[in-house]
């Protein structure tokens, strides 16, 4: 029978590869939970600068539908939540002078041609729009991206406007038989916008009562978003 002798080396071997492998994993989890602090700390310091200019981009958004002479009070802090027809909660901003709610904001959505339109607008306590402004969408550079008030005046065409004025069967582009402007090669866009600006007018009607409810009537306060 063949002679087999042991290496004397190999328990130092597989001890030397013991370690190696020990203090490969205790490397890497360190090297984990200093990334995860990082992460961590870098988030912390970076929450409160990212809540301002969010908070930042909502007031401007708010002002471009309702100027500032308007109210005299901060929308950001005097808001409700109302649920909109599918279900979902809307949060309205509420303008105020000398105490007195005189108009409302909120976000919209329409199905665009590039993927949802979102829009702010702003109603006052007869029901009309003060303002209308588009805040994101995905539509085609040149044609649908007309909606904007940068590219061009259309979405000014909203304001005074109410859910008896024009009736609402002529709330639709011209081509559907309506009173608003479509876009030569768009008209998925202006649609949109259209159908979403009345869909928040008759938010504001099925709502009205609650987004003008005064709440320091009775001592409380209104939610922040």
């Amino acid at each position: 029978m063949p002679c087999t002798t042991s290496d004397p080396s190999a328990p130092a071997a597989r001890a030397e590869r013991l370690d190696t492998l020990w203090y490969q994993t205790v490397s890497l989890g360190v090297v984990a939970l200093i990334a995860g602090a990082a992460l961590a700390l870098a988030h912390t310091a970076t929450a409160p600068l990212i809540a301002a200019a969010q908070a930042r981009d909502v007031a401007t958004s708010l002002a471009q539908v309702l100027p500032d002479d308007f109210h005299d009070n901060d929308l950001l802090t005097d808001t409700i939540a109302v649920s909109a027809a599918d279900g979902h909660p809307v949060t309205v901003y509420r303008a105020r002078r000398r105490g007195e709610i005189v108009a409302v904001i909120y976000q919209m959505t329409g199905k665009g041609y590039g993927g949802p339109v979102r829009l702010v607008m702003g109603v006052d306590r007869n029901g009309r729009i003060t303002g209308v402004r588009i805040t994101g969408h995905a539509e085609t550079p040149g044609l649908g991206d007309k909606i904007e008030a940068a590219r061009s005046p259309w979405i000014e065409g909203f304001a005074g406007k109410s859910l008896d004025d024009p009736s609402p069967a002529r709330w639709a582009v011209k081509k559907d038989g309506g009173v608003f402007d479509q876009f030569a090669g768009a008209t998925i866009t202006p649609r949109a916008v259209v159908a979403a600006v009345k869909a928040g007018l008759e938010l504001y009607q099925a709502q009205r009562a609650t987004m003008f409810a005064d709440p320091a009537a009775d001592g409380t306060k209104g939610t922040t978003p």
